[in-house]
């Protein structure tokens, strides 16, 4: 099935090999630490289950290339605590196109305050993560088709307050796609690798710096190579409309008729 790097006593990943699942928790908060990652108490054991059914089914459907706890933890977890750290209490958040689950079903398991919401457009990429978050023992609602259409059909009560977007399609794509329905979310947060610079510069040429500010607000390592993934946020553009001069609470004042002048004197 899977297999593990629990670490060397240098703090350099071990020989991959064969884990037994018992041990998996332990070798994903062992990996965390070695990777300075926070993670917070008591979750090792919901990540460990979530990471056992989806390696199951990747047997099945290819879901993932992360079949190891160090890929697992250095670019799965890495991604989602990334993201962790950029939502507020509570918020509703949808993961578009979320494929095997991440960084969605992630995020649920270290931020249970969230409210989080799985999406893809394939279907039977749908139905696979919806069977491995059941077996996980999550309620995590998914929805099969456009992620567009879902968001579009949300009200001012249920709205997402965040789009969480990973290897999905360039940065001009998801513009086009969702800055139509800004008025139904509240931000983008797009986890985008080492050709950021270049699709946000595609962007700005585009013109859609005019509707939209597009801001880096995280950056990592990706382990085993010099480059990072970032997180940038895009919210539409603020359009504000110039203020009105101060208005008076008395009522307009005619002024006085001009004193007739006098004859002049001859």
């Amino acid at each position: 099935m899977s297999s593990t790097n629990s670490g060397t006593p240098d703090g350099g990943p071990s020989p991959v090999g064969p884990l037994d699942p018992s041990a998996l928790p332990l070798a994903i908060r062992a990996e965390c630490e070695r990777l300075s990652l926070p993670l917070p108490l008591g979750v090792e054991e919901g990540l460990a289950a979530y990471a056992t059914r989806l390696w199951e089914w990747n047997e099945r459907l290819n879901l993932t290339r992360h079949t190891d706890v160090e890929r697992f933890v250095s670019r799965d977890v890495a991604d989602a605590v990334a993201v962790a750290g950029h939502l507020a209490a509570g918020e509703r958040v949808l993961d578009v196109g979320t494929g095997g689950g991440v960084p969605g079903v992630l995020l649920a398991i270290l931020r249970p305050d969230l409210r989080v919401e799985l999406s893809d457009s394939v279907a039977k990429k749908a139905k696979a993560v919806r069977a491995i978050v059941a077996e996980a023992g999550l309620s995590i609602p998914v929805h099969e088709g456009a992620a567009q259409e879902l968001v579009s059909r949300r009200g001012e009560k249920d709205r997402f307050d965040a789009l969480v977007i990973r290897a999905v399609a360039p940065l001009i794509k998801l513009l086009n796609w969702f800055e139509p329905l800004a008025d139904h979310y509240g931000r983008m947060l797009i986890i985008k690798g080492p050709r950021w610079e270049e699709e946000k510069g595609e962007a700005r040429h585009r013109g859609w710096v005019k509707k939209v500010t597009v801001r880096r607000v995280a950056a990592w390592p990706i382990q085993g190579s010099d480059n990072e993934s970032v997180l940038l946020e895009v919210r539409l553009r603020e359009t504000r409309e110039p203020s009105p001069g101060p208005v008076s609470s008395h009522p307009p004042t005619s002024s006085p008729p001009p004193a007739p002048r006098s004859p002049r004197k001859r």
